[in-house]
């Protein structure tokens, strides 16, 4: 028997027990009772106006039957965003990079812990505003096909099965025991499906994959979500899929995620998506408003982001829409609203001390994490830095604190640049910024966006972002923004200026990279290789470019850290710098992470969760969302450095490796005279499948080994390691056969092992 029937026999037979035991009527405040039956006392007891407004992301009170004002929409996509200050863990490419489970999983942990915190204090003071409750849109789990997408940084990397590992271990951190009476806080697997740019049309875009890809890429992460770590939230993409908006596909949403799958959770809309339903321009699916917001609830969506089920009422006056089936939506609704604790106003987590808020512990984990987020591409000799080396520090990135900070992210009251970082290491310090992310000739000019908000009083802008659903540091934050772009423009590089300050410098550590201020969602910023958020090419910007030849040139021995959300474009760089350290964009404590790998306090163990090429002339058409040329699976060209590449200070060999029964074990040896942590890798490949992925991750393993030492890793080889297309079950299923077993230390330094299953 399936688990659903189970519950639902399980739910009406406490509902009959309650009637046959007890005289008194069942009672929605009745805490003793299941969140469940509750609901389903609540339920009889509302109006259809009250129906349809408990279903909006900003859902008002209900005072006659003591319902509270709650707002579904908070974001926590690394640290708990657009809420006061909080710790800013690494932007999740970077955390993808330590391909740790556990470590992930604590920083969610520690992020659902400061969201119990935040949102205790917030109810205390008599009002739970956006941003403020305890259903977090995150994790992003598409995936990151084509660096020139903007939003990739959000997400964990171009491989479905690295991203649902990390993906489950978000879930895992942010809602706590899935079995317990009250979750800690909801996560939200989004955005289903098939989404990954471009930004510029994500409103009218029509996705069309075969299903292949659809089930062996694009689905993989959320179905691990949903069927193993039980996520409560999947949220719909803005795209089309198959000519049909997302929230509106009766294949995603009601075959594939309800059926197949059997989730039970709530399906939520990403913001306004509805409307692009029917908004001349957009996907010209519906004729009006109550038409959209009727065929989304028909197919299952719970919650709009947005404010088009504000025509659910008409929709069911109109015959557009049955009452009962707006009940089953908002049975879904309320039933989380009771598990979580919400509407009792008590949970578990209610003696937290408010310290731990960018507390030392949290600050701590911040640290560590983004430590194991760097990833070492080239050295020939020079890191670690020492003493008594004449080291300068260079560059536009190097006293960037909000850079450090990434997309959807909180705003600490500390932050460590590198620049302050090294200047505790190196007392007297040399540091000049050199140039700009970007030539000076490119400055826009001031867009005036937010010139107003500069202006405002406190109470004024207070006003402002309640009409906007929107935070006072939101707000303040764009402020900010618009003033650094400007500044990300300097006069015109004159490299002869900065040599002339760099005289009796041996070393120059080269703070470079791109910045969230022009890669993101939907941003307003149109500029050579960068347009609207997403990128055009991913070179390094010129005026960079140059220095660094400029500076090669003159003898320095130059050390290139790279902050960016996506793979760079870095073949020149191979040549004018002596290292290149991939630093993402690691949080608060992001500056003392690079200089801890910069002078070897930390042995550097990142690996790439996704391919730098060479540059965009290796890649299909932005627009092609099939694989075939995508990703180290499909691509068939020579990367400039491959998935799970990443060097250290130590060296590592492989064994050959042996089949045990229904393992593999993998003998690693550190061939050097230092510890280090090395990501043990599997991948898997069925020679006789010429259209198949030339090889797919199945397995990864974080090994500390001590100098000189070997160890053993085992993987299992069982039926999830065989998953493969079949073209009978159109579907992935464990497929029979022969298959090449493919470990080492990345995606292309592999030996090979014949296996048959």
């Amino acid at each position: 028997m399936k688990l659903s029937s189970i519950v639902s026999l399980a739910v009406a037979g406490i509902w009959a027990l309650a009637a046959c035991s007890s005289p008194k009527e069942v009672s929605y405040q009745d805490k003793t009772l299941p969140a469940e039956v509750r609901a389903q006392d609540l339920l009889s007891k509302l109006t259809l106006e009250e129906k349809t407004k408990l279903v909006l992301y900003n859902s008002p009170a209900i005072e006659r039957l003591g319902i509270k004002q709650y707002n579904w929409w908070s974001e926590a996509l690394h640290g708990i965003a657009r809420n006061g200050s909080a710790t800013v863990f690494p932007q999740p490419i970077g955390m993808a990079s330590s391909f740790d489970r556990e470590k992930i999983e604590e920083v969610f942990t520690a992020a659902s812990d400061e969201a119990r915190v935040k949102n205790r204090l917030a109810a205390e003071s008599g009002s739970v505003k956006q941003y403020q409750g305890l259903t977090f849109w995150t994790p992003n789990i598409n995936i990151f096909r084509d660096p020139r997408w903007g939003r990739g940084m959000e997400t964990y990397g171009e491989d479905p099965y690295l991203t649902g590992e990390l993906g489950m271990a978000v879930v895992r951190g942010l809602q706590g025991d899935p079995n317990a009476d009250v979750l800690k806080t909801h996560a939200c697997a989004k955005h289903y499906a098939v989404h990954s740019g471009l930004e510029s049309n994500r409103h009218r875009f029509d996705a069309q994959v075969s299903e292949r890809d659809l089930r062996e890429t694009y689905l993989p992460a959320f179905k691990d979500l949903v069927t193993k770590a039980g996520v409560k939230e999947v949220m719909t993409a803005y795209n089309r899929f198959r000519g049909v908006p997302c929230a509106a596909s009766e294949y995603l949403v009601q075959d594939i995620l309800r059926k197949e799958w059997g989730y039970k959770g709530m399906v939520v809309s990403d913001c306004w998506a509805i409307a692009d339903f029917y908004e001349p321009g957009r996907h010209d699916y519906s004729s009006t408003q109550a038409e959209a917001a009727a065929a989304a609830v028909k197919n299952g969506l719970d919650v709009e982001c947005g404010n088009s089920f504000s025509a659910l009422q008409e929709a069911v006056e109109s015959g557009l829409l049955k009452e009962e089936e707006l009940d089953k939506t908002l049975l879904r609704v309320l039933t989380e609203r009771f598990r979580l604790g919400e509407m009792d106003g008590e949970s578990p987590w209610d003696n937290l001390d408010p310290s731990i808020v960018e507390g030392p512990a949290h600050r701590a984990l911040s640290l560590d994490m983004a430590h194991e987020s760097m990833v070492l591409l080239q050295n020939n000799g020079v890191l670690p830095l020492k003493a008594g080396q004449k080291i300068a520090l260079v560059g536009p990135n190097a006293d960037d604190a909000e850079m450090l900070w990434g997309n959807y992210n909180p705003v600490p009251k500390n932050t460590v640049t590198l620049l302050q970082a090294m200047q505790q290491r190196v007392p007297g310090l040399p540091y000049l910024k050199g140039c700009g992310i970007l030539d000076a000739q490119y400055k826009p000019a001031p867009s005036g966006r937010f010139a107003a908000f500069a202006e405002m009083t406190e109470d004024q802008i207070k006003a402002i972002a309640e009409q906007y659903g929107l935070g006072v540091e939101d707000i303040k934050g764009f402020v900010r923004r618009e003033q650094e772009m400007q500044q990300s423009f300097l006069p015109a590089l004159d490299e002869a200026a900065v040599l002339k300050q760099l005289e009796g410098i041996d070393i120059v550590v080269f703070a470079g990279g791109i910045s969230p201020r022009f890669e993101g969602e939907e941003m307003p910023v149109q500029l050579p290789g960068f347009s609207g958020g997403d990128r055009t090419d991913i070179e390094l910007p010129d005026v960079q470019r140059r220095l660094l030849k400029a500076l090669h040139d003159a003898g320095k021995k130059v050390v290139l850290v790279n902050f960016s959300g996506c793979a760079m474009g870095l073949v020149p760089e191979t040549e004018t710098c002596d290292a290149i350290l991939q630093a993402w964009y690691p949080g608060q404590e992001g500056g003392t992470a690079v200089a801890d790998v910069l002078f070897g306090d930390v042995n550097p163990s990142g690996k790439l969760p996704v391919t730098f090429y060479k540059s965009v002339a290796q890649l299909p058409e932005v627009e092609d969302y099939n694989m075939e040329g995508h990703t180290y699976r499909y691509f068939r060209g020579e990367p400039l450095y491959p998935f799970g590449f990443g060097l250290s200070y130590s060296s590592f060999s492989y064994g050959d490796a042996k089949v045990k029964g229904k393992k593999l074990i993998v003998p690693v040896t550190n061939t050097s005279s230092v510890e280090g942590t090395e990501i043990v890798q599997l991948y898997v490949r069925r020679p006789d499948d010429a259209e198949g992925p030339v090889k797919t991750l199945r397995g990864f393993q974080r090994v500390t080994i001590p100098a000189g030492a070997t160890v053993e890793v085992t993987f299992p080889l069982d039926k999830e390691t065989f998953l493969w297309w079949d073209a009978k079950a159109q579907d992935m299923k464990p497929v029979k056969g022969n298959y090449e077993l493919l470990y080492g230390g990345s995606s292309q330094d592999v030996k090979t092992l014949s296996y048959k299953f």
